[in-house]
């Protein structure tokens, strides 16, 4: 099953390597697009969930390294809703996916 990386930046600046097991973040992500949070996350879900699944269906379990870069994403996530939360002038934060590594 093809493997990926996809690389992040947070709305803070600092960067990320992310793990997928399947190449199915490309359906949903774009190389240099920035993503609003919410978005990010929403994208986040389908397409690390659907990746495990696949893992699922081939190998009989889910993928567990896909659903902990998920919770690994979510986590970060919460932190940056909150800061966003206690600003609400500011327009919400953004995630900008940087590259892929297939």
């Amino acid at each position: 099953m093809p493997e990926m990386v996809f690389h992040i930046r947070w709305p803070d600046g600092t960067r990320e390597a992310c793990y997928s097991p399947s190449l199915v973040i490309k359906d949903y992500f774009a190389p240099g697009e920035s993503y609003p949070l919410s978005d990010f996350l929403a994208r986040s879900a389908t397409a690390l969930n659907i990746a495990s699944e696949r893992v699922q269906a081939r190998y009989g379990m889910p993928c567990s390294r896909a659903m902990g870069q998920l919770a690994r994403i979510e986590t970060a996530g919460r932190r940056f809703q909150a800061a966003s939360a206690n600003a609400p002038d500011i327009p919400e934060p953004r995630v900008t996916v940087e590259a892929f590594d297939a």
